[in-house]
């Protein structure tokens, strides 16, 4: 037994499932977790020593690497003025000058503390500005685990094979709709069937947590043009896109507005922050100027802030995300040729620097596609992969994430890792 067995031994006598995340628990691998001791740059060791080259990067937001130096020295500077305070500070509007002066359509922030914190409160926000209760999602995509939103989710909810979760009021979900990935029409119908009563459609606009799946032409320019025709309003979920696509995120990339944003831990640095925004007209709604009550004790804790501040600067630079993108869009096509060599069924998709190698041979457009995928095949490779010091997401229906800390030697030494995985699995057709 190594050590991350034993440290999972002893998790599972005082923690649900052995973890506080359930696709931490790596059940959909058949495997006991490896537990981590420390990251640098592009790579992270476990608790016996072991290195990985990290496709994970805490779910996306080490987009400049693990522990890079100057994030980690204003976080340091910060912390000994004090951990927390209940009080306002200068780095919280400093750090929301900064999202404001990055992002397109945008004008006011409120911080919080995750993703999931942020899209509850923008789904508020929708309701109490257009006084209405309905609104409208799209099967497989995950907006955190709030009420309303795990309806048909995706990520961990899909993972563990129950996409809805026990403990969710009917009548709650009742004021949530789902419209399917990349189908207009699906949208459209649910509008006009409920005339008058949906407050938002709620969207990731790069669909990442079945796998990653992007948004056909058009898709996301028929959302705004179908708000705006039905008075609803477009929210778009950039907790993984935000900062990750483009520095304005998916409204940037698509060129497509958005009227509310979610964001998360990626512009805290990788700590625990969230945020949401939208115009002053809309943003006004939330107290203390108006009736849409939202407030945390630790919202826009400066520490995180510090750290946030540290990486949206250092993301200031455009190169970034040339070069991350290039990185992904090579990886992709070298894993997708040694699936043209090795013939095992699997498709992958990329997008910015955001990746998947779905165990299907059909095209992955929608959640559907996404559904088709092997996941026993992708729990195989995954343990391969693991094996050659490759460390990827514990399950199917999550994303790849290339950091500017990869270098030529991780992408290079992931192929060769992906060969050897895809060799074995086709032995075993």
């Amino acid at each position: 037994m190594d050590t991350s067995e034993k440290m999972f031994a002893q998790a599972c006598e005082v923690m649900p499932g052995g973890v506080n995340s359930p696709v931490r628990a790596y059940r959909a691998v058949n495997m006991t977790p490896r537990f981590i001791h420390h990251a640098k740059g592009s790579h992270i060791f476990d608790v016996d020593g072991v290195d990985y080259v990290d496709y994970v990067g805490s779910w996306g937001p080490m987009i400049l690497g693990h522990s890079h130096p100057i994030v980690l020295q204003a976080v340091e500077e910060t912390m000994k003025n004090g951990l927390s305070f209940g009080a306002p500070t200068g780095r919280e509007t400093e750090l929301a000058q900064l999202v404001i002066s990055m992002v397109p359509n945008i004008e006011m922030v409120r911080m919080v503390n995750s993703g999931t914190e942020a899209v509850m409160s923008a789904v508020r926000v929708a309701r109490g500005a257009t006084g209405r209760d309905k609104i409208i999602k799209f099967e497989g995509c995950y907006h955190g685990h709030s009420d309303s939103m795990l309806v048909k989710a995706g990520s961990g909810a899909l993972t563990g094979g129950r996409p809805d979760s026990a403990g969710v009021p009917a009548a709650v979900a009742g004021d949530t709709l789902t419209a399917q990935y990349n189908d207009l029409d699906s949208v459209e119908r649910l509008l006009a069937a409920n005339a008058g009563q949906v407050a938002a459609v709620i969207v990731e606009p790069v669909a990442a947590n079945m796998g990653v799946v992007p948004p056909a032409e058009g898709f996301l320019p028929g959302l705004r043009a179908l708000c705006d025709k039905h008075g609803a309003l477009l929210i778009f979920d950039e907790v993984i896109t935000g900062f990750r696509l483009a520095q304005g995120g998916a409204q940037e990339y698509f060129g497509v507005r958005a009227d509310l944003v979610t964001f998360g831990k990626i512009i805290g640095g990788g700590m625990p922050v969230g945020a949401f925004a939208g115009s002053k007209k809309l943003m006004e709604h939330v107290a203390p100027t108006g009736p849409v009550y939202q407030a945390g004790t630790l919202s826009g804790n400066p520490v995180a802030m510090a750290a946030g501040i540290a990486q949206l600067n250092l993301l200031k630079n455009k190169e970034i995300y040339t070069n991350i993108e290039n990185n992904a869009a090579w990886l992709a096509q070298q894993l997708r040729d040694l699936e043209a060599q090795y013939q095992i069924g699997c498709t992958v998709n990329q997008i910015g620097s955001l990746l998947s190698v779905f165990f299907t041979d059909k095209p992955v457009t929608d959640f559907a596609g996404a559904k088709s995928s092997d996941t026993e095949r992708y729990a195989a490779y995954f343990r391969e992969m693991l094996k050659q010091g490759v460390y990827l997401a514990p399950a199917q229906f999550e994303a790849m994430f290339v950091s500017a800390a990869h270098t030529i030697d991780d992408l290079t030494w992931t192929v060769t890792a992906a060969k050897l995985a895809m060799q074995k699995l086709s032995a075993e057709k």
